[in-house]
């Protein structure tokens, strides 16, 4: 779990390195190296040899330090090479692009068979990595073909056989999951589309909740309701927005009470509309345990792609459902507050509510 990943700084003093080569840590791997001075063997701290002697220890910073002292490299577990971690990082994002550029999605056997991996090895690191199945990361890059194609192309039929549907019946079939409603109505912006929504006061200011028959699309925080009322209108300038009725007022006190009294994670029907990459991320946020944070480089890595810090806070930063995708949980490598949509200062005070004790 992102919780139980311990960032560099953990491994800063001697002690915290010792007690990582003790237990085999392999979150440790990459941020420092032993070496045994009595082998003369420098090794990554996950490493299955027999561990040694705490006195014949001598920590580095880099295998190239270690080797500078006389050190040799363990051939064991081989501290120059990728570890397992970054070699399968690097298997899932190359099976991702290939996803990506194929014209129709390849299937499981391909898939493995161009990683050079058996298709249930591939499948169970793919899963773990990415936190979906392949076959789910292809129809969640298939529809956001179609997404972006509508925007663009004036034929639907044209979009629908263009992102790799075998037909247009399949489509249809799928289209309000795909789409949140007819590709007419995506096309349209929401034309002809009936949004319910209701606003509210909490102790973090103004809230604004918005919903489709799917669930909830909007989640909105800030300090006037004329502020929130025209970012909901951005969003769908052309749906019907409506008044929540009775049993709408329920969902947005539930939101309220939450905000101000966490006790356990929100449950609504959530409408989620992003890019694949941007549902990878949601995804990810939810994971994270109330009370805890997890770092953007800990969401990167999560996702598969440990070199894209930038688009994941991006991907935050592009969340209108507060407090159900938990984007406020979302910290910088040494634990300090970065830019939160809806100010650092809620950013702050939703940290500490949901903090035991």
């Amino acid at each position: 779990m992102l919780h139980a990943k311990r960032t560099k700084s953990a491994y800063a003093n001697a002690a915290d390195r010792w007690a990582a080569v003790a237990g085999r840590e392999r979150a440790a791997d990459g941020h420092f190296y032993y070496a045994v001075r009595t082998t003369g063997i420098y090794c990554r701290p996950s490493c299955p040899s027999r561990t040694a002697h705490r006195k014949n220890v001598v920590f580095f910073d880099s295998g190239a330090d270690a080797a500078a002292a006389g050190f040799r490299a363990c051939m064991r577990c081989h501290p120059d090479d990728a570890s397992a971690d970054e070699r399968y990082a690097a298997v899932v994002v190359q099976a991702c692009r290939l996803i990506e550029s194929a014209e129709h999605a390849p299937n499981l056997d391909e898939l493995a068979a161009t990683v050079g991996l058996s298709k249930h090895h591939f499948h169970r690191i793919f899963r773990k990595i990415a936190g979906l199945t392949p076959k789910a990361y292809a129809t969640a890059q298939r529809d956001q073909k179609v997404r972006d194609g509508l925007a663009t192309k004036d034929s639907v039929t044209e979009v629908i056989y263009g992102a790799g549907f075998s037909s247009s019946g399949r489509f249809y079939e799928t289209s309000r999951q795909v789409l949140g409603m007819t590709p007419r109505k995506r096309r349209a912006g929401g034309t002809g589309e009936t949004i319910r929504f209701a606003l509210g006061e909490c102790s973090l200011g103004t809230i604004l909740v918005g919903a489709t028959d799917q669930g909830v699309c909007s989640i909105l925080l800030g300090d006037t309701a004329e502020e929130l009322l025209q970012m909901f209108q951005e969003q769908f300038p052309r749906a019907e927005l409506v008044g929540g009725d009775a049993d709408f007022d329920d969902w947005i006190a539930r939101v309220v009470s939450f905000i101000d009294a966490p006790g356990s994670e929100l449950k609504l029907p959530l409408d989620i509309r992003g890019t694949a990459f941007q549902q990878r991320v949601w995804k990810a946020l939810g994971k994270i345990p109330m009370g805890q944070t997890a770092s953007y480089a800990a969401i990167a890595k999560d996702i598969g792609a440990p070199k894209s810090m930038r688009a994941v806070a991006q991907a935050c930063g592009a969340n209108k459902l507060a407090v159900a995708i938990p984007c406020h949980r979302v910290v910088r490598s040494d634990g300090s507050l970065s830019g939160y949509r809806w100010g650092v200062e809620r950013k702050q005070a939703l940290l500490d509510r949901e903090r035991p004790g």
